[in-house]
This record gives C-alpha cells, sequence and structure tokens, in this order.
C-alpha cells in the first residue's frame, strides 16, 4: 500500500496557463508606466517649481520685515512714496451738460465754442464737434467730415479729470467708415454694460478732443440716463480751450 506525500501537489492539479502570465505581464508593465510617469512628475517640479520657491525664500528674507536692525542698531527708514505732480493752480473749470440724445434716428450736435446743443442742416459744416444718437458717439472729422479735423485721443482713468493740465498735440484718432455708417474708435465703448441689469455706467476715462476747427477740450461721461430713468440722456463734464493753446490754463490776469 502506497503512501502519498501530503506536501506534494495532486498529479491533477494545473499550472498556470498562457492567460494567467499574459495578465501579469499587463500588470508588470502599468506599474512600470506609472512608476516612470512619477519620476517625470516629479523631475518636472524640482526643475520648474523649486528654483521659484527659493527666490521667493530669499526675497522673503531679505525683507526689512525679516531683517529686523538689532538692539541699538538703526535702519535706514523706507522710500518716500513718489508724489503725485503738482497741478496748476490755475487750471480752468469744468462745465457739465445734458445732451438729449434719446432719439434712434437722429443725430444731436454739440459744439464747445458755443457749450451747447447746435441745429445743423448739413453734417460737412464745421459748427459742431460731437455728434450724439443714444450710445454713439462720432466727431466731426475723418469718414464722417473730410473738412473737419476733429478726433480724440483715450487719456485712461489714472488721472483725475481737474488734474490733467493739456490735451496731447498730436495722434488723433478720427472717424472711420463701417458698412453701414461711421464711428470714431476711441468712442465705441465709453461705458460699460451690466448684462444682468441691463444698465450702462460710463467709465472713468477722460478723452482729449481736438475740434473740428483745431481747438482743443478734454471730456468725460458722467451719465446715461435722464431724469424719468429714461435712456438716452448723456451727462458730460468738460473743459474748452478757446485760445487755440493745448493747456486748461486761465488766461493770466492783465
Amino acid at each position: 500500500m502506497s503512501t502519498t506525500d501530503p506536501f506534494e501537489s495532486p498529479v491533477h492539479a494545473t499550472k498556470p496557463g498562457p492567460v494567467d502570465k499574459q495578465e501579469l505581464k499587463k500588470k508588470k508593465l502599468w506599474k512600470n508606466l506609472f512608476l516612470l510617469s512619477l519620476c517625470i512628475t516629479l523631475l518636472l517640479i524640482a526643475a520648474f517649481w523649486l528654483p521659484a520657491k527659493m527666490i521667493q525664500m530669499e526675497s522673503f528674507l531679505g525683507s526689512p520685515s525679516v531683517n529686523l536692525p538689532k538692539e541699538g542698531e538703526a535702519t535706514d527708514s523706507p522710500p518716500a512714496l513718489p508724489t503725485a505732480p503738482a497741478v496748476p493752480p490755475n487750471l480752468m473749470s469744468p462745465r457739465v451738460v445734458m445732451i438729449n440724445a434719446s432719439s434712434e434716428n437722429d443725430w444731436v450736435y454739440f459744439d464747445f465754442s458755443r457749450g451747447g446743443v447746435v441745429k445743423i442742416q448739413d453734417q460737412t459744416s464745421l459748427e459742431w464737434d460731437l455728434a450724439f444718437r443714444r450710445s454713439k458717439v462720432i466727431s466731426n472729422g475723418g469718414a464722417t467730415n473730410k473738412f473737419g479735423k476733429a478726433g480724440l485721443v483715450d487719456l485712461g482713468n489714472s488721472a483725475e479729470f481737474n488734474q490733467i493740465p493739456e490735451a496731447p498735440l498730436n495722434n488723433y484718432i478720427q472717424d472711420s467708415a463701417t458698412r453701414t455708417e461711421t464711428e470714431n474708435p476711441i468712442l465705441l465703448k465709453w461705458y460699460r454694460y451690466n448684462y444682468l441689469t441691463h444698465k450702462l455706467t460710463p467709465k472713468s476715462n477722460t478723452y482729449a478732443v481736438k475740434t473740428a476747427d483745431e481747438k482743443f477740450a478734454k471730456i468725460k461721461f458722467l451719465n446715461f440716463y435722464c431724469a424719468n430713468k429714461e435712456t438716452g440722456c448723456i451727462q458730460m463734464q468738460y473743459v474748452y480751450q478757446a485760445s487755440g493753446s493745448n493747456k486748461f490754463l486761465k488766461p493770466a490776469a492783465g
């Protein structure tokens, strides 16, 4: 009677087949790819992120808040902040006008020399400087009127309107033609539009204006709504220099 070793595999036990070997190879391959990707990621972090952090750390350690003076020592005071340029005391005072341009079809013409709206029969006249229709603004120059010299320059919003002492002499943008009519590129977006409330709010920018007869003015839009809350009433403040100078200064006392 033969005995069998309990630790010996039975004769009928099966060995791993070729399918099992393929699965093992796939798992090993994915493991290797994962490790390779992890190594590449760590190398990229070390190459780009760590140097930037080291620069920030050096800057922080070298800042006055860290390098405090020792007891009995003095440290240089922080540099003084740059002061705003002095504003001439004899700047011209601005005027504020309300222009009812609520019509969707008719232009309303404004003349700086007369300080108000004027009636114009012929758009090629030099008796107007800016024209308004709802939120659209054009100037008396370029494609709108080849005889006019008007144009605009956006002076931005870095300076207060009353602190701008002069207008640029050159680089004024005149009107250009579109498929349907003319427009001035500087004043295409003189406002911000809120798509939730459908409200139009003027930007805080100041614009320099060269008039149709080559005088100078500066303007800033303040409002777009009439007293009855209807749209199209443009409130504008401006300073106009009738002398022909580009400086907005009062004439010297005689």
